[in-house]
């Protein structure tokens, strides 16, 4: 099931799967199936559970941190045979699309390069006492993943994963049709990336709603009613769309 936001913010429920712009995309439309290998930048809570079940469902994994691929031998054991450690950019390069969960801080250390022309998922949540203050975000002027986008001008940027606790990532998900299947949230500027996070949410266990463009993630992020809530798509749709802009 897919749940979208369409123009005047007016939440819809749809079989023919209209996005914010009214396009109808199937999950995964335009994501081509040879998209088999994940780069991941960022090996923490969230980056360890995605590459987790990336690895069960058949994905290759190329995964790294700040810290050098060496500090990640024991999580690629575990991980087996379909994953290797890297540093960022080499993941950011294998990948055929990538994975990006880091401390907002660190935003500047994304490779932008290796990045060009991918799908990028971003789970970050920007916390300023982590952080540091952003005026712009503490104003609500844009969002975190909008501030990702214009880092990274030439990847198409998902927001993805970033209000649901990192260990109900394997634990909570079912298979489609199950009644009062959990939702998660998504958006983009770009239909392919929320089709393709659409397509990995349905994978892990997951229903979507769609928020449309990045400048709508605010609805899901920290601070907001659907923060870390487990919501099927109908009831998530109702809460964010009743979601304060500035908390």
């Amino acid at each position: 099931m897919r749940k979208t936001l369409l123009s005047g913010r007016r939440w819809h429920q749809s079989s023919t799967q209209e996005t914010h712009s009214e396009r109808n995309i199937p999950a995964g439309a335009g994501v081509s199936p040879d998209m088999t290998t994940i780069g991941i930048i960022g090996a923490g809570h969230i980056g360890s559970q995605v590459a987790r079940k990336a690895v069960e469902l058949g994905y290759d994994v190329v995964i790294s941190n700040s810290r050098g691929p060496e500090t990640l031998a024991a999580l690629v054991a575990e991980l087996g045979p379909r994953a290797g450690a890297a540093t960022p950019a080499e993941a950011a390069a294998a990948g055929d699309f990538a994975v990006v969960t880091i401390p907002f801080r660190s935003l500047g250390s994304i490779p932008v390069e290796p990045l060009a022309g991918k799908i990028v998922i971003d789970t970050g949540n920007y916390y300023w006492k982590r952080d540091g203050r952003v005026p712009a975000l503490d104003a609500g002027e844009t969002t975190s993943s909008a501030l990702v986008q214009k880092h990274l001008p030439t990847s198409k940027v998902a927001k993805g994963f970033n209000h649901i606790r990192y260990s109900e990532i394997t634990t909570d998900g079912t298979p489609p049709g199950t009644p009062n299947r959990r939702a998660l949230a998504t958006a983009s500027d770009f239909a392919e990336a929320s089709g393709l996070v659409t397509k990995l949410y349905d994978e892990f266990g997951f229903d979507t709603v769609d928020l449309g463009p990045l400048s709508e993630s605010w609805r899901a992020e920290p601070g907001r009613p659907a923060n870390v809530v487990r919501q099927n798509a109908a009831e998530l749709s109702e809460t964010l769309a009743k979601a304060p802009r500035t908390v």
